[in-house]
């Protein structure tokens, strides 16, 4: 059958023909419409992508929380209160042996002037305080200096007080130094603290000279945990930048159990690890995915914090991620519980191989799903025999946790600071950091070991 075709009449066709002619233009309207809009969804979706790429420098699972913008905080799904749980026993605060005692008694009643008596009972009450600000001593040192009658050699007489250069002694170089770096102080509340508190009236500069001395002081300190570092057995490696006069350098840090080293370089490649360790470097480096540590070394425990918080980003992001982070998850809560009861090394053998089979089981179960968690597989896969090694190794920890708090230290200054200013600024912020943060982590009074590194 032929499709019915419309002829309007001889007096209609007018009429059709504009209201032809006026859809027509309608039409072209909209396709000029529909192009305009193709094209801004093109640029939108360029932005977006742009976006996106900056957005992943705040929000990744390798984001720490000082550069997060909007952190997520996890919803307590306990039905616990917080605080000290019922039966757990309490603590009080020890005081110290008073210095002095001070009897209250009263003579006369404040309200009708009679004498008192005997007091109804006696109170104790120990106040610590501290002590109101002191001025500054001033000591004259009168140096002599001889010519040896026998040698003929040149004598200067010195006094561990005496400082080797300056007008201004040993305490207040160690104070403003702990200020700088212990305290996160900026050079101007450094300046008015000791105004306030001493009387002493110091400029920006002296401050920043008085800190240049002590680091040079401290460099032989510095070269005795670079030793120790370099005969570790294991060594957690992090690395986090900083901008030297505006231009982006590293900070590096080395951990043992006793010793903390910080180094900051231009470079964040495999150089820094052999100036740093050696090349013949036989310890164990925890660390996290960086290509550079492979390079360098076979000997290595990555780190399973790192993996662990990927995975639970993309199964907060996908829908098939789910259940490899909980397969992840639950391997490695299974790896600490059988380890938890220190098992011989033949023992620890047979963990390590089912651990790998259970893994190579989740890498092949999962790399079929393409896209993201392909990408994570594959990381897992090409350091596969890099996550066992705590296994078999008791000194060595499964994450690289412990760089990454001795880093957060650096990140708050960074933030205070904005940027170091010259090599003379990262010369004394590694010196004074790396002495400072092994100091306290020996377990060792800051103030005290400073005076001795400037008395010796």
């Amino acid at each position: 059958m032929n499709d019915l075709q419309f002829h309007p009449c001889e007096n209609c066709k007018p009429y059709f023909e504009q209201l032809h002619e006026f859809y027509e233009k309608e039409f072209r309207k909209l396709e000029r419409r529909i192009v305009e809009l193709e094209r801004a969804n093109i640029e939108l979706k360029k932005e977006n992508e742009k976006i996106k790429k900056k957005l992943l420098a705040y929000e990744n699972p390798h984001t720490p929380p000082s550069k997060q913008r909007f952190p997520k905080r996890k919803k307590s799904t306990s039905p616990k209160k917080n605080g000290r749980p019922k039966g757990y026993p309490g603590s009080t605060r020890k005081f110290r042996k008073p210095d002095k005692t001070i009897i209250l008694t009263a003579k006369k009643c404040p309200y009708c002037g009679k004498r008192m008596g005997k007091p109804d009972r006696v109170e104790r009450r120990i106040v610590e305080d501290i002590p109101e600000p002191v001025q500054t001593t001033v000591t004259e040192f009168l140096q002599c200096y001889y010519t040896c009658p026998h040698c003929g050699k040149k004598v200067v007489t010195k006094h561990k007080d005496l400082p080797d250069t300056g007008n201004f002694g040993n305490n207040v170089l160690a104070h403003v130094t702990l200020m700088k770096y212990g305290d996160r102080m900026t050079y101007r509340k450094i300046k008015e603290a000791l105004k306030r508190q001493h009387g002493l009236i110091i400029t920006h500069s002296s401050l920043i000279d008085f800190i240049r001395r002590v680091s040079i002081k401290a460099r032989r300190e510095y070269g005795k945990i670079l030793k120790r570092i370099r005969l570790s057995k294991v060594v957690h490696v992090d690395e986090t930048s900083v901008k030297v006069d505006g231009k982006t350098y590293w900070i590096w840090i080395f951990l043992t159990e006793t010793d903390i080293l910080i180094a900051i370089r231009k470079s964040r490649g495999k150089r820094v690890l052999e100036e740093i360790l050696g090349k013949d470097y036989q310890g164990t480096i925890v660390c996290d995915g960086l290509k550079v540590y492979l390079s360098f070394t076979t000997n290595l425990q990555r780190c399973w914090a790192h993996l662990l918080r990927e995975a639970e980003y993309l199964a907060e992001n996908l829908d098939g991620a789910r259940a490899l982070y909980e397969e992840l998850k639950n391997l490695y809560k299974n790896l600490l519980e059988t380890l938890s009861t220190d098992p011989p090394l033949d023992q620890r053998k047979l963990i390590r191989e089912r651990g790998e089979k259970r893994l190579m089981t989740i890498i092949c179960k999962n790399q079929s799903l393409g896209g993201e968690i392909q990408k994570l597989t594959n990381k897992v896969n090409n350091g596969f025999k890099y996550w066992f090694t705590f296994v078999t190794n008791p000194l060595v920890e499964p994450t690289n946790n412990a760089a990454e708090r001795g880093l957060r230290e650096h990140v708050v200054h960074r933030k205070i600071i904005g940027t170091l200013r010259n090599e003379w600024g990262t010369f004394t912020h590694e010196t004074m950091m790396t002495v400072l943060q092994t100091w306290k982590q020996q377990g060792y009074n800051t103030y005290q070991k400073s005076m001795e590194v400037l008395r010796s």
